[in-house]
């Protein structure tokens, strides 16, 4: 497909658990669309080095070893929105993490961003990338990549034509500590636990879309750009 510049294509979520591919899917709606990623995680380091005001409210919680507050988040996300980079649309990434922090961009949409002049809202896009649980674990915990390069291979779907050594430039390939089982098993339950409200959410109000993410990466990726084309008609 062209890449898309004209349209407006409103707000991403795409939600699933770690290993689901939403990394590699989000860098290819980016791609095509030309919009930003809004990553809740580089909003927070961004404020934090700059030294503002949000920034400074969000370091002194984290030095006391506590999470930062919904009303901190919240409102760094909304700075983000307000740039011109997002005026077309944008994916949100790690955000909302909370059933009220869902609520809180739908409230934003419909006050804020909501153009009168059309005669739908521009409600977020929502997809969940549903992966089989034994699946998943094979492809996080058989996850390798290059350190040179970063390309990703993996051990059960994806080897490297020479075992351990990355094709194109020769370096010995490295797991993340992260993608040990005895690490990925308590982060996968913790998704459950707290994302799943967002899932609840955005369903009881009918805009949950499910693809499965078994299915091979260009088949989600075509899935994923139907669903957009569908509901930006």
């Amino acid at each position: 497909m062209s890449q898309e510049t004209s349209r407006n294509i409103g707000p991403i979520v795409l939600l699933g658990p770690p290993g689901a591919g939403k990394g590699t899917q989000s860098k290819r709606i980016m791609e095509h669309y030309l919009i930003p990623q809004v990553s809740t995680g580089d909003i927070l380091r961004y404020n934090v080095a700059q030294g503002t005001d949000l920034g400074l409210a969000a370091k002194a919680v984290m030095a006391r070893g506590e999470l930062v507050s919904d009303d901190l988040v919240c409102n760094m996300v909304l700075e983000r929105l307000r740039q011109p980079d997002c005026k077309r649309g944008y994916i949100l990434d790690g955000f909302p993490r909370t059933a009220a922090q869902a609520g809180w961009l739908d409230a934003l949409l419909d006050s804020e961003f909501f153009d009168n002049t059309r005669p739908t809202r521009a409600w977020p896009i929502v997809i969940r990338l549903d992966v089989d649980y034994n699946k998943l674990l094979l492809r996080i915990t058989g996850r390798r990549s290059c350190p040179a390069c970063g390309r990703i291979y993996n051990v059960h779907f994806q080897l490297p034509r020479t075992d351990e050594i990355c094709d194109f430039d020769g370096s010995k390939l490295v797991s993340r500590n992260d993608d040990r089982l005895e690490v990925i098993q308590p982060r996968l339950a913790a998704y459950q636990e707290q994302t799943r409200p967002v899932a609840d959410y955005y369903e009881r109000t009918g805009r949950l879309i499910c693809v499965n993410g078994d299915q091979p990466m260009d088949e989600v990726t075509k899935q994923i750009y139907h669903i957009i084309e569908d509901r930006r008609a």
